[in-house]
């Protein structure tokens, strides 16, 4: 039977900001002479989170649908894989208790834990993880299905699993640590579309669509239990809607608060502004299989049109250019704000090279990205002689025309996941961007034995897709997110990503 926890007014619940009183106590103790003050540990409590969330999913199926609206919420917190990220850009072991890999990069040993249950109640097997991962090897509908494309063979040993390779991957220990390493229950027979059996320290107990997730700690979990009961996630798609839900005291987190809209947060005494780091690369996307964009000077012509510096400013400073397809942080990443930098007289000189005049173009985007960004890119194409239309839709109805269907001419789109220099080299992607150079570097950096040399190539593959000039990387942001004081334990950095909240707390 569902508990119900009662959200108690904030004023009563949270108390002072942690931080505020642990120095006080570190400077009194060591002004004594005394040995500092060690901050005190969390307590687990039923109390009721409330974060505040801009995307959500369409439906919860993580297995077969796309988007990372469903890593945020369900990764980690619901679902377990073998391996789960950590804060530092690294992999560690969750469900696998430990593994090993064989000095020719070949065979991958996992050894699994024992006494995990899914919070059907039923036992984790050997077996549902050789089955979880075989589907991602043999089904084509799961999503991450081609990060298992050097997978050979998935076998159980005693109460460990190997998994064989046909060549070596420098990426599948991340990707086992993402979607690829999620283990379900052979058993289940729920409907993934609307419901979850994870075994993770959060069970999935309501979604209202249009309005939240939520979910319930779960008494039972392996390992260390959450600090707190509850967790609504609730999802707003205007900016504005989601700071006044602050100002009302009706959010405890509100993530990727807008840069412009901060400053009605600052000086709040209930809340501090935490400022983090991302992986969103916000991307005009070109739709290279079709013409004009099937002209490099065309495309060139719109790169050099924008100026990044009125973008950044115009989101308040919350980013940074990058001109490039990978960010700082990834491997691989290089500054190449030099390659086809804002030159608007160059701009008009390709599109006449290229016989383009009085070029007229539709850029679909999901609503919820709001104006502030394609207000500029209207302008800044105009002054080169490009009409550009804003066509906003719903995110249902851009995944349908645009990530499936590739009908459209520009679009901007965040793509928060790190590492994800596939989609360049993926002709089948809905950039519609075809190099075979490219795909083959990146062959070589999933190949590479070591770190550093698949860093190199990648280096080189962004490069080459840099000066094809397949799309204009917009910025990479900056994230803001209100936290309550007396909360602890919300990650500040990649929250658009991945939101681990086994740690979240109330004082």
């Amino acid at each position: 039977m569902k508990k119900h926890y009662t959200q108690q007014p904030r004023r009563r619940r949270i108390g002072i900001a942690i931080g505020s009183s642990v120095g006080i106590v570190a400077l009194v103790g060591t002004l004594a002479g005394c040995a500092p003050a060690v901050a005190e540990a969390p307590v687990a409590s039923d109390a009721s989170v409330a974060i505040g969330l801009r995307l959500e999913p369409t439906n919860l199926d993580i297995a077969h649908t796309s988007g990372i609206a469903l890593d945020q919420v369900l990764i980690d917190n619901v679902y377990e894989g073998l391996l789960t990220r950590t804060d530092d850009g690294n992999v560690d072991d969750l469900i696998a208790e430990s593994h090993t890999v064989s000095d020719d990069g070949l065979v991958y040993t996992f050894a699994i834990r024992d006494g995990i249950v899914f919070h059907d109640g039923s036992e984790l097997t050997v077996d549902d993880v050789v089955w979880s991962l075989s589907q991602v090897k043999d089904d084509e509908t799961f999503s991450a299905h081609p990060e298992f494309a050097s997978v050979e063979s998935i076998a159980a040993d005693g109460s460990n699993v190997v998994i064989t390779l046909t060549q070596p991957n420098s990426s599948l220990l991340w990707s086992i640590a993402g979607r690829a390493g999620i283990v379900f229950d052979e058993q289940a027979t729920n409907d993934l579309e609307t419901t979850s059996n994870g075994t993770g320290p959060f069970s999935l107990v309501e979604w209202k669509q249009g309005d939240s997730i939520t979910l319930e700690r779960n008494d039972d979990y392996w390992g260390d239990t959450a600090l707190v009961g509850e967790v609504v996630f609730q999802y707003f798609t205007d900016s504005s809607a989601e700071v006044n839900a602050v100002l009302a005291g009706d959010l405890d987190i509100a993530t990727g608060i807008d840069a412009n809209l901060v400053t009605q947060l600052e000086g709040n005494d209930d809340y501090d502004i935490v400022a983090g780091k991302t992986t969103d690369k916000f991307t005009l996307a070109f739709n290279n299989a079709k013409a004009p964009f099937t002209d490099i000077r065309v495309r060139q012509a719109i790169r050099q049109a924008i100026d990044n510096d009125a973008l950044i400013a115009a989101v308040n400073g919350a980013g940074y250019n990058i001109s490039g397809p990978i960010p700082d942080g990834d491997p691989g990443y290089e500054d190449l704000t030099a390659v086809d930098a804002y030159d608007p007289e160059a701009a008009k000189a390709l599109l006449a090279e290229a016989g383009v005049s009085d070029l007229k173009l539709d850029l679909t985007i999901a609503s919820f990205y709001g104006t502030t960004l394609t207000d500029v890119l209207t302008t800044q194409l105009a002054d080169v002689g490009i009409t550009l239309t804003v066509k906003p839709v719903e995110f249902a109805t851009w995944l349908e025309d645009v990530y499936t269907n590739h009908d459209y001419d520009l679009s901007i789109v965040d793509h928060a996941e790190s590492r994800d220099f596939q989609n360049w080299a993926n002709p089948d992607y809905y950039f519609g961007y075809d190099n075979a150079d490219v795909q083959a570097l990146f062959a070589e950096s999933q190949t590479a034995l070591t770190p550093e040399d698949a860093a190199a190539k990648l280096q080189e593959a962004a490069k080459l897709v840099a000066s094809d000039a397949p799309a204009e990387w917009l910025l990479v942001t900056k994230s803001n997110t209100a936290v309550a004081k007396g909360v602890t334990g919300f990650p500040a950095d990649f929250t658009s990503a991945r939101l681990n909240i086994t740690d979240l707390a109330v004082k």
